[in-house]
């Protein structure tokens, strides 16, 4: 599977979604949104598109990680009116692959906490940038060279980065659509020898609804 370009794929999103953010700024009228305190709950079908980078034999073999669509929940506390802590939950199934074949699934649990910062705070349309870190949990591995069990590396540590938009659409109620960047990676080894590392680094497009309490 051959390495996808993030950066093409980013651009592309951040083309559309910027000139619209602007051209809502221009014809919303003001309005109060979220306060100090406020929780933010949203739920978003989310597209996952690994940008696989691998060493070793797993190179070799261009070992490749399929996408996946899945739901998506997220909970922002707003420290003060522009600034939030999101904490984002979803779990995906992914496929691996190889030129030698399939290599079986894995399930990915990457939990990941941002601070973001909201442009644009009072209004109906609310712009936001954010950074953290996520903790990546690899679980119920099924991968497999032929017969024999591949072993991962269970979990790992690493940075993410987002934008995204949220618009009110009543007074607790708003929709959002959101991308983010994950850093997260693994190793592999197969009968006690190594095969190398595999980064997934996906690209994660979204958008859904949320609730302000």
């Amino acid at each position: 599977m051959p390495r996808q370009d993030t950066g093409h794929i980013l651009n592309k999103y951040l083309s559309v979604a910027i000139p619209l953010v602007f051209s809502i700024l221009s014809t919303t009228t003001v309005t109060a949104n979220a306060d100090q305190g406020d929780i933010l709950a949203r739920v978003r079908a989310i597209s996952i598109q690994p940008d696989v980078s691998a060493g070793g034999a797993l190179g070799i073999l261009g070992t490749g990680v399929k996408n996946a669509v899945v739901p998506e929940l997220d909970f922002v506390y707003m420290v003060r009116p522009s600034i939030g802590l999101e904490l984002i939950l979803a779990t995906s199934r992914h496929q691996v692959t190889s030129n030698a074949g399939a290599l079986g699934g894995v399930n990915v649990l990457p939990p990941t906490l941002l601070l973001q910062y909201y442009f644009n705070a009072a209004g109906k349309v609310r712009p936001y940038v954010g950074a953290g870190l996520n903790y990546t949990l690899f679980y119920n591995n099924g991968l497999h060279a032929g017969d024999t069990p591949v072993s991962i590396k269970n979990s790992s540590f690493g940075p993410a980065l987002q934008i995204g938009m949220d618009v009110q659409v009543a007074r607790n109620l708003f929709v959002n659509a959101d991308i983010k960047k994950i850093w997260m990676r693994t190793d592999a080894s197969a009968g006690g020898a190594s095969l190398g590392s595999l980064k997934i680094d996906p690209l994660v497009a979204g958008m859904g609804v949320g609730m302000r309490f």
